[in-house]
C-alpha cells in the first residue's frame, strides 16, 4: 500500500457525470476503506449540501467542510481545503451535480472546484444503462475542459460479469484508468426524504453500513491506485471568514437544528469566540452568559409538538432578547422564531412568538437556488453575502423590515427575505459566507 505524507497534504475530487449516480456511497465507502488501512481521511462537499456532509463527517470520523466556488472566494477555497488536509493523508472531496452541473449562471460547478484546487477528478459512472457508448461518455467529460482532469473511473450499478466485460472493453479505447466496477446492489442504498438524504443519526445502524460500504469499495477498488491519483493541495492561508455573531454564541443543536457550517464554527472559534451549544428538543435554554443565539436549520416540521411544549427554551429565548442578544434564525429557526408552525399533515404548533409570521409545509415544490444577500441589521457581517434557499414551507407576510435584499444567482430580483425586530432576525436564506467578487 502506498502511504501519503501527511505533511504534504494531498486531494482528489470524486465527481459524475450526473446526479444519482452513487457518488456519495462510492465517496463514504473509500473513506472507510482507506481508514480500515490506518490512514487519516479528511473528507468535504462541493457546494451547499448539509446531508451530505453530514454522512461524510460520520465516515471520516471528524467533521467534513464545505466548499463551495459559487459561495466562495478562490483563496478561501484554497486556503480552506488545505488547512482542512493538513492534518490528514488525503482529503476526499465529493462533487455535487454532475462534473460540469453549477448555478444558473453556470458558476460554482464541481469543476470549478477542481480547477481552483488544481486536483483531479475521479468519475463515478452510472453503466446500468450503458454499453459501448461508456467510451464516448466518459471520452466527453475527460475532453470538454483542458483545466479539469479526469484521471480515474469508476463504473456503478454493473448488471453483470458480462455487462462488465462489455465495458472494460470499450474503455480499453481511452487513456483513463479504470480504478474499479462495483455491481449493483440492492443493500447499499441510503434512504431518502423530502429535502434529499436522511441525516445519519436517523438511520439505524449507520456506522456498520459505512462499514460494510468500506468492505466491498476495498475488494473492489484499486485503493493504491486512488492514493497516487492525488495531488498536492495550494500552499494558500487566506483569513477571511464571517465575523462571529457575538463574544459569545449560543448554538441550537440536535435533530431540528442540525444544519450548521463546520467552516463557519472554525471561523468564530479561530476569531476568540467562545461557543455553547443547546438542545431545544431537550428543552435546553441558551447559556445565559451568551450575547448572541443561533437557531440553525433543520427540521422543525418534524418536532413541532416537542418544539411548543419546550418551555425552557422558549423563556430562554425570550431572556435573551430581554438582555439584547443577538438573535438569528435561518430556514428551520426563522421557521420557530415565529407565531406558529404548521406541518405536512396540517397540525399547527405554537412556536415561540419573537417574530410575528407563521409557517407551513405547504409548498408543492421545493424552493431552490443561491442567493446573493444584501443586509443592513445588526449582523456583524460584509452588507454582501452569498448563500441559498431549500425549503418546502412558507411564512406569511408580516410589516416587519426584511432582513434581506436577494437575487438569485443569474441577478434577477428576488422578494425580500425574512424581517426583522430589534435585536431578533431571521430569513429561509442559509448564508455560506460573504459573497465573492471573482469569476471562477
Amino acid at each position: 500500500m502506498v502511504l501519503v505524507n501527511w505533511h504534504t497534504p494531498k486531494g482528489l475530487i470524486i465527481a459524475a457525470p450526473g446526479s444519482g449516480s452513487g457518488k456519495t456511497l462510492v465517496v463514504m465507502g473509500l473513506i472507510a476503506a482507506l481508514r480500515a488501512q490506518g490512514m487519516k481521511i479528511a473528507a468535504a462537499k462541493t457546494g451547499p449540501d448539509y446531508i451530505d456532509t453530514a454522512f461524510l463527517s460520520l465516515a471520516a470520523g471528524t467533521k467534513a467542510l464545505n466548499l463551495d466556488p459559487w459561495a466562495m472566494e478562490q483563496n478561501r477555497l484554497k486556503s480552506l481545503a488545505t488547512t482542512h488536509a493538513s492534518k490528514a493523508d488525503l482529503l476526499l472531496i465529493e462533487g455535487v451535480m454532475g462534473l460540469f452541473d453549477g448555478a444558473a449562471n453556470g458558476q460554482g460547478s464541481t469543476a470549478d472546484l477542481a480547477e481552483t484546487l488544481g486536483l483531479p477528478v475521479l468519475l463515478v459512472v452510472d453503466a446500468a444503462r450503458q454499453s459501448q457508448s461508456i467510451a464516448a461518455l466518459v471520452s466527453g467529460f475527460a475532453n470538454w475542459r483542458k483545466n479539469v482532469q479526469v484521471a480515474g473511473v469508476i463504473l456503478n450499478n454493473v448488471a453483470s460479469v458480462r455487462h462488465e466485460q462489455i465495458l472494460r472493453g470499450a474503455l480499453r479505447a481511452l487513456d483513463i484508468p479504470l480504478v474499479g466496477v462495483l455491481h449493483k446492489n440492492q443493500n447499499f442504498v441510503v434512504p431518502s426524504r423530502h429535502l434529499g438524504l436522511v441525516l445519519p443519526s436517523d438511520i439505524e445502524g449507520m456506522d456498520a453500513f459505512i462499514n460494510s460500504v468500506g468492505a466491498h469499495i476495498a475488494s473492489q477498488l484499486d485503493l493504491d491506485l486512488v492514493q497516487t491519483l492525488a495531488r498536492p493541495l495550494p500552499n494558500q492561508n487566506y483569513s477571511q471568514r464571517l465575523a462571529p455573531l457575538g463574544q459569545h454564541i449560543a448554538i441550537a443543536r440536535d435533530k431540528a437544528f442540525a444544519f450548521i457550517y463546520a467552516h463557519w464554527l472554525e471561523g468564530w472559534r479561530n476569531a476568540g469566540a467562545k461557543l455553547s451549544f443547546f438542545s431545544p428538543l431537550n428543552d435546553e435554554a441558551p447559556n445565559s452568559d451568551c450575547d448572541a443565539v443561533f437557531l440553525p436549520g433543520g427540521y422543525p416540521e418534524l418536532h413541532g409538538e416537542r418544539l411548543a411544549n419546550a418551555h425552557k427554551f422558549s423563556v430562554g429565548l425570550k431572556a435573551a432578547r430581554s438582555r439584547n442578544a443577538l438573535i438569528y434564525g435561518e430556514c428551520g429557526g426563522y421557521m420557530v422564531l415565529g407565531q406558529s408552525l404548521t406541518d405536512k399533515q396540517g397540525k399547527t404548533h405554537k412556536m415561540t412568538g419573537l417574530l410575528p409570521h407563521s409557517s407551513a409545509i405547504d409548498q408543492p415544490r421545493r424552493v431552490l437556488g443561491y442567493r446573493a444577500l444584501r443586509h443592513a441589521s445588526p449582523l456583524p457581517w460584509d452588507t454582501e453575502l452569498a448563500g441559498h434557499e431549500f425549503h418546502y414551507s412558507s411564512a406569511s407576510a408580516h410589516s416587519l423590515p426584511p432582513l434581506f435584499e436577494a437575487q438569485d444567482a443569474t441577478g434577477n430580483v428576488l422578494c425580500a427575505m425574512g424581517g426583522k425586530d430589534r435585536n431578533v432576525m431571521g430569513s429561509y436564506a442559509h448564508v455560506i459566507d460573504m459573497k465573492s467578487g471573482e469569476t471562477p
